[in-house]
C-alpha cells in the first residue's frame, strides 16, 4: 500500500490531508470547550446548532463551489480555501458571543465544503492507475480513522500545558501547513471542452450522479452507512455514560472499536478489490454492518448491554462501514470525465451529508425517547431500506460496454467511428444525456 508514496505529488497531497485533519481534530476538542465557556450547561445546544450549521454548509455550498472549480486553477483554489480556514481558526479564540461562533463555523465549513470534493477529485488525476488509486483511498480512510483516534489524545496532552484557546492556533498551523504542501505539488486542472452557464455548472454534478445507476446505488449505500454510523457517533456516549454508568475512558474504548474496525477494512480492501467487484464488496460491507447491529439490538432486548459487547459490535460495524464507503471514489472516478470529477465528487459530498443531516437527529431522538434497543432497531430499519434500494438502482451485471444508438448524430460523426454495433462504457455527458436502457 505504501508503494504509492513514491509519487511525489501524491505524497505531498497525503501529507496535506494528514496535517489538515490533525488541525480539524484539535478544533473539534477546542470548540466543545469554547461552547462550554460561553454557554455553560447549554453547551450541548450550542454544539448541536454548530453541527447543524456544518451540515447545511456542506449540503448547500459544495455544488456552488464545484461550479466555480472548473474555471479555476485547482492548486490556487485549494490553497485559498486552506488559508480561509486558517484565518477562521485564528479568529475563534477571540469570540465573545455565541452568534459569532455560528458565523465562523459557517465560513469554516463552507471552505471545507469547497476544499474536500476538489481535493478528492484531484487524486485520481494524479494516480491514474486504478490499483494505485485504490491504495490511495485506503490510505485516506486510515488518515481519517487515525485522526479520530489520535487527535483527542494530542489535544489532551497539549491541554496539560496550554489553555484550550491555544488549540485553535494548532488548527491554524495545520491549515497553513496543508496550503504549503499543496503549493509544493503540481496539480492537474482539467477544463471542460466548452463553456457552461452557472446553472449548468452548479447542477451538473448532481445530474450526472442521479442519472448513473451505480451512483444511485452508491447514494442508497451512503444512506445505509449514515444510518449505522449515526447510531455510533450520536449515541455511544449516552450508552456508555448513561446506560452502563462507565467513565469517559470507556467511551473512548467503545469508539476505538469502531475506528479499529474501519482501519482493518482499509488494510484489507486494496487486495480484496483486486479480486472482487466493488458492488459485491460494498453490499457485503453494508450487510455485515446492518446484520451486526440487528443482532446487537436483539441481544440488548434480552440481555444487559456490556462494554465488551458494545465494542465488539462497533468494531464489526466499523469494518462494514469502511468496506461500504471507501471504494466509492472508484465509482465516482469511473462515472465522470476528468473535467466533471470535482462536480461529481461534490454531489457525493452533498448527498451523503444530506443523509447524515436527516439521520443524526433521528438517532438521537430514538435513543432519548425509547432507549438503545429501539434506537438500534430504527437505524437498522433505515439501513435495510437503503440495501433494498441498492438492489433496485444498481444492476447486478453492469456491463463495461453498453450497446446503444445515437439517432441524433450524423453517421460520419467521429463518436460513431469504430466497430459495429456501437458500444462502450457509458459516462453521462453531452453525447449521453441519459443512461441507455438495458434489458
Amino acid at each position: 500500500m505504501l508503494s504509492i508514496l513514491r509519487n511525489r505529488t501524491y505524497r505531498h497531497l497525503l501529507a496535506a490531508q494528514v496535517v489538515a485533519l490533525t488541525g480539524t481534530g484539535l478544533a473539534t476538542v477546542a470548540l466543545g470547550l469554547l461552547a462550554f465557556d460561553l454557554a455553560g450547561e447549554a453547551a450541548g445546544m450550542v454544539l448541536g446548532t454548530a453541527l447543524t450549521i456544518k451540515m447545511i454548509a456542506y449540503v448547500t455550498v459544495a455544488p456552488l463551489a464545484a461550479a466555480f472549480a472548473e474555471r479555476l486553477d485547482r492548486r490556487r483554489m485549494l490553497v485559498a480555501l486552506d488559508l480561509v480556514r486558517a484565518v477562521v481558526a485564528l479568529c475563534l479564540p477571540f469570540v465573545s458571543e455565541i452568534w459569532q461562533v455560528y458565523v465562523l463555523i459557517f465560513v469554516l465549513q463552507s471552505a471545507s465544503a469547497g476544499f474536500t470534493p476538489a481535493f478528492q477529485a484531484t487524486i485520481p488525476d494524479v494516480l491514474t492507475n486504478e490499483q494505485d488509486y485504490t491504495k490511495a483511498l485506503s490510505l485516506s480512510r486510515l488518515a481519517y480513522d487515525l485522526e479520530s483516534l489520535l487527535s483527542p489524545m494530542l489535544a489532551a496532552t497539549l491541554l496539560l500545558f496550554v489553555s484550550f484557546d491555544s488549540l485553535f492556533l494548532g488548527t491554524c498551523i495545520g491549515f497553513v501547513a496543508s496550503a504549503l504542501l499543496v503549493v509544493s505539488a503540481t496539480l492537474p486542472s482539467p477544463k471542460p471542452s466548452q463553456p457552461r452557464g452557472i446553472y449548468d455548472r452548479t447542477t451538473r454534478g448532481i445530474r450526472i450522479y442521479l442519472k448513473t445507476p451505480r451512483l444511485r446505488g452508491l447514494l442508497a449505500l451512503s444512506w445505509s452507512a449514515a444510518a449505522l454510523s449515526s447510531m455510533v457517533i450520536v449515541n455511544t456516549v449516552v450508552i456508555v455514560r448513561g446506560d452502563l454508568g462507565l467513565s469517559e475512558s470507556a467511551v473512548a474504548i467503545a469508539l476505538a472499536g469502531f475506528g479499529g474496525g474501519s482501519m482493518l477494512a482499509a488494510f484489507a480492501l486494496p487486495r480484496l478489490l483486486d479480486h472482487i467487484p466493488e458492488r459485491r464488496v460494498m453490499l457485503g460491507g453494508a450487510s455485515l454492518a446492518t446484520g451486526t447491529m440487528a443482532a446487537a439490538a436483539l441481544l440488548s432486548a434480552t440481555l444487559p448491554m456490556t462494554l465488551g459487547l458494545l465494542t465488539t459490535t462497533w468494531l464489526l460495524v466499523g469494518f462494514g462501514y469502511s468496506s461500504t464507503l471507501t471504494p466509492s471514489g472508484r465509482l465516482l472516478t469511473r462515472s465522470a470525465h476528468p473535467e466533471d470529477r470535482p462536480a461529481v465528487f461534490a454531489a457525493q459530498f452533498t448527498l451523503s451529508h444530506a443523509c447524515w443531516m436527516v439521520l443524526y437527529p433521528l438517532a438521537g431522538w430514538l435513543m432519548t425517547r425509547f432507549g438503545v434497543t429501539v434506537a438500534m432497531a430504527g437505524m437498522v430499519t433505515a439501513a435495510i431500506l437503503g440495501l433494498v434500494l441498492v438492489l433496485i438502482a444498481w444492476p447486478r451485471r453492469e456491463d463495461n460496454a453498453v450497446v446503444h444508438n445515437h439517432p441524433d448524430l450524423p453517421q460520419d460523426h467521429p463518436h460513431l467511428s469504430g466497430p459495429k454495433p456501437h458500444a462502450h462504457p457509458i459516462i453521462i455527458d453531452e453525447l449521453h444525456p441519459r443512461y441507455p436502457h438495458q434489458p
